[in-house]
């Protein structure tokens, strides 16, 4: 996409970020308001993460930031960060940045109430459930903020380094774990194209077949993760709609302005439709 020079940048800070599709979707949402936004897919390696975010503030002009892997949880450690939520100071991440008038920044996290929507869009609901969370990382953070709030009744991270954690397991107690599970989230990047014949599920484990299956990634649609629940008679869900939602609210953050969410996921479902032909 060409920049202008007359319109309000932001864009998302990741590395890799070539799979997203948030450029797609939330510029779709500003043509939509009529708003002269512009949002740009920006590649930032972990050791220039500060630097850089600094530099398109001050010198770029950017007014606010999605946050993605691996920076979720650098970006709640920033300097520059002025106000944090109470609700990325309990997860310990933050996905969204926003510029304030005189250059501080204001730190948030929509990515657990964005799960928590598309979830019930799902009709989906933790209440009483036993979870098991893939991963250990900001997003693991943030969907086991969001399984708290849906009062789940028990959530266990796995992670390959659990460190003695009281909520943690390793994947070596993966076999043990599952078959009670109701509700399984991966929260991790395996199976994210281009890898997509990744899956943090090991082959000798199986799937319990009466759980749901939520991934995070939305690129492919279909995870191997995704095949593999769905071949143990599991219901497998994909991550767009809580790409959609956490992305809609960010929107409204930076905005104030009320995000128009079905053309957001039509935007993000016809990019993603691009990348996979």
């Amino acid at each position: 996409m060409t920049e202008r020079a007359d319109c309000t940048r932001v864009g998302v800070l990741g590395w890799p970020i070539g799979h997203s599709v948030s450029p797609a979707m939330h510029n779709a949402a500003f043509a939509a308001r009529r708003m002269q936004w512009q949002y740009t897919a920006l590649a930032v390696p972990p050791e220039r993460f500060d630097a850089e975010l600094a530099r398109l503030v001050e010198r770029e002009g950017y007014r606010g930031f999605n946050v993605t892997i691996p920076h979720k949880q650098a970006a709640f450690h920033l300097q520059g960060v002025e106000a944090i939520s109470p609700a990325a100071h309990a997860i310990g991440a933050v996905n969204t940045l926003t510029v304030q008038p005189g250059g501080a920044l204001h730190a948030d996290n929509t990515d657990w109430q964005g799960f928590a929507r598309d979830l019930a869009d799902h009709a989906t609901d933790p209440a009483g459930a036993v979870c098991l969370v893939l991963g250990s990382g900001g997003s693991a953070q943030a969907i086991s903020y969001a399984l708290r709030q849906g009062s789940a009744a028990s959530i266990t991270q796995i992670s390959r380094n659990p460190d003695g954690r009281s909520n943690a397991a390793g994947y070596g107690d993966l076999a043990r774990l599952a078959p009670g599970a109701d509700l399984v989230v991966n929260c991790t990047p395996l199976g994210m194209s281009p890898r997509v014949d990744a899956s943090p599920w090991p082959d000798d484990v199986p799937f319990p077949p009466g759980a749901v299956l939520y991934d995070l990634i939305y690129n492919p649609p279909v995870t191997r993760l995704m095949r593999q629940a769905e071949a143990a008679g599991a219901r497998a869900i994909g991550g767009l709609g809580m790409l959609v939602w956490q992305g809609a609210l960010s929107f409204e953050l930076w905005t104030g302005r009320t995000a128009p969410v079905r053309v957001m996921y039509d935007a993000a479902a016809q990019a993603l439709h691009q990348f996979s032909t």
